[in-house]
């Protein structure tokens, strides 16, 4: 789907969201967004900040007295945890089998990462993309308001934005409504999905089940600031950059959102997800009034497919 201005341009669906019952995809489809997930947990943190209900220079400690090591909690700040800086090691796969991982939710995701001994970086001085970070901001969400952090989300990020239909996952999984995801193999098509890959029921990093339909409000919400206020909604989307940044690389990430640019230098703010056999791109340039969203049940390449929607888009001007 692609929407110009106001007006949706281009939107289509192709093949099945389900092998077994023939079941078509549509734009009401849904599908794991995979991290896209990740700048909804990031933007319900942002609106509790706003509520003064925390603080994103708030440390760890603050919301886990638990760790191993209290040093590692005292300098990590819920800002990095949004902009993937923290330094903290994912261990999972050391202390867990992929068995149990099948059934993890975040709080067992996170548990291994409070027994780190020591952290990679100095917060803030690299970036190392975190699936369990988000794991404990979800947490962190459910310490601050008592709630299930999913209630959380819906009420602060999808009611305001008008998406009905999209969905969390709280450990089960859906059992209608969504699409299965597969992946080609020489004996044919394999499913790839809740019942058969580890990160699922860890939601915090993943656990958004949305459409392209859904996913087009959520764009449009925050560009007229119906759950963030402009000035932070604007912090959100501009790169991160810390004094103490080392990375052989220049800062490129806000807070959960990638920063980039167009061919012809337009802010490009843009997330992709990937998990088990679903692949998802969002992409948006509020200057150009472009949002392009593609969901995909079955591995696809998301940067591939997006550069050449943006050739196409420039070739016939879209992008004026």
């Amino acid at each position: 789907m692609i929407l110009k201005g106001d007006k949706v341009v281009f939107s289509k669906a192709y093949g099945l969201a389900d092998l077994q019952t023939k079941e078509k995809i549509t734009a009401q489809t849904l599908f794991n967004t995979g991290s896209i997930s990740k700048t909804f947990v990031s933007n319900t943190i942002l609106a509790l900040a706003l509520e003064n209900k925390l603080s994103l220079n708030d440390s760890l400690t603050k919301y886990f007295t638990d760790f191993k090591n209290p040093e590692i909690s005292n300098k990590v700040r819920i800002h990095h945890l949004l902009t993937h800086t923290s330094g903290l090691p994912d261990n999972r796969w050391l202390l867990l089998d992929s068995v149990f991982l099948l059934t993890a939710k975040d709080e067992e995701n996170f548990a291994p990462i409070k027994q780190n001994d020591s952290l990679l970086f100095e917060p803030g001085s690299r970036f190392e993309y975190s699936n369990p970070a988000f794991n404990g901001l979800a947490l962190i969400i459910e310490k601050v308001t008592g709630k299930k952090w999913q209630e959380v989300v819906k009420e602060k990020i999808l009611n305001p934005a008008g998406m009905t239909n999209t969905v969390i996952t709280d450990g089960p999984f859906p059992e209608r409504g969504v699409s299965h995801a597969y992946l080609k193999t020489h004996q044919g098509f394999i499913e790839k999905d809740y019942g058969e890959e580890p990160t699922f029921a860890a939601a915090g990093n993943g656990g958004v089940w949305s459409s392209t339909e859904e996913l087009m409000k959520y764009e449009l919400a925050i560009r007229k600031a119906a759950f963030l206020n402009q000035e932070v909604i604007n912090q959100s989307r501009t790169v991160k950059e810390y004094q103490n940044w080392a990375g052989n690389e220049k800062p490129f990430i806000g807070y959960s959102w990638f920063i980039g640019k167009t061919e012809d230098g337009a802010k490009m703010i843009y997330h992709t997800g990937t998990q088990g056999g679903f692949y998802g791109d969002f992409v948006s340039i509020p200057e150009k009034g472009i949002i392009y969203i593609m969901l995909c049940n079955i591995p696809t390449p998301q940067e591939e497919k997006r550069n050449e929607v943006l050739r196409l888009l420039n070739e016939f001007n879209w992008l004026e």
